[in-house]
């Protein structure tokens, strides 16, 4: 594995591995245990959004991963009540757990109106639903694109860093790093009608975006941990048979 980009909740690497077992780990993205809001009781609600919509806005505020393992029966509870004009955001939830973007607008309310309710938080998969989900994944090969040489400076005036070799009135661009090229590449030569060459390589770019909740390295490495324990309970039933 080749790192390419990592910053914030992004994470960009080049790897030689099968398509079918990149899309695998990718689907196991959605059975990583994750923390989320679950249950929302709501005491007040003066504001112009109904009860329904205020309790979904709240499932849907990442919550940070506690360090550590949690048991997945294990409930926390978070609170919020406010009496203040304006905006509700999501930093004025306190309770067992942190939220990952504090400035989130829950709802909004004016002068002498009040909000009131409890949220109960516990582990969930995004198999079950989308707030579960820790993140995506998505990846496509890396290629070899041939064009005509004119085309050099266009290139690398969008892509500076850019792998792009002469050969005779040719230049070979190597599409590997974190933006994808050849859309590009089809653009000029379809533009100015000339020929192109695109050859794919067994190697793929994956790229990693998290939501906040954990870090985007263990992402991956848990979405690999998932994919492995079913795998196990896979052998263990043919085995019995």
């Amino acid at each position: 594995m080749k790192k390419i980009y990592a910053k914030d909740n992004q994470l960009v690497f080049s790897s030689e591995v099968d398509e079918s077992l990149a899309n695998a780990i990718r689907r196991y993205i959605s059975k990583i245990p994750l923390l989320a809001i679950d249950a929302v009781e709501i005491s007040k609600n003066d504001s112009p959004l109904y009860d329904e919509t205020v309790a979904q806005r709240i499932g849907l505020i990442p919550l940070k991963m506690p360090s550590g393992s949690v048991k997945e029966d294990k409930e926390f509870t978070l609170k919020l009540s406010t009496e203040k004009e304006g905006f509700i955001k999501a930093g004025e939830l306190k309770g067992d757990l942190k939220v990952v973007y504090e400035g989130i607008p829950i709802t909004f309310l004016n002068k002498g109106q009040e909000f009131e309710i409890v949220a109960t938080a516990k582990v969930g998969r995004g198999i079950q639903h989308a707030k579960f989900n820790p993140g995506l994944m998505f990846y496509r090969n890396t290629a070899e694109i041939t064009l005509d040489k004119e085309f050099a400076n266009e290139i690398k005036g969008v892509f500076p860093k850019a792998e792009i070799k002469e050969k005779g009135n040719k230049i070979i661009i190597q599409d590997n790093q974190k933006a994808d090229m050849i859309d590009f590449c089809e653009g000029i030569a379809q533009k100015n009608g000339a020929e192109i060459e695109i050859k794919y390589n067994p190697e793929l770019i994956i790229t990693l975006e998290g939501f906040g909740q954990m870090d985007v390295d263990d992402i991956f490495k848990k979405a690999v941990e998932e994919l492995g324990k079913d795998l196990e309970q896979l052998e263990k039933k043919i085995s019995k048979e």
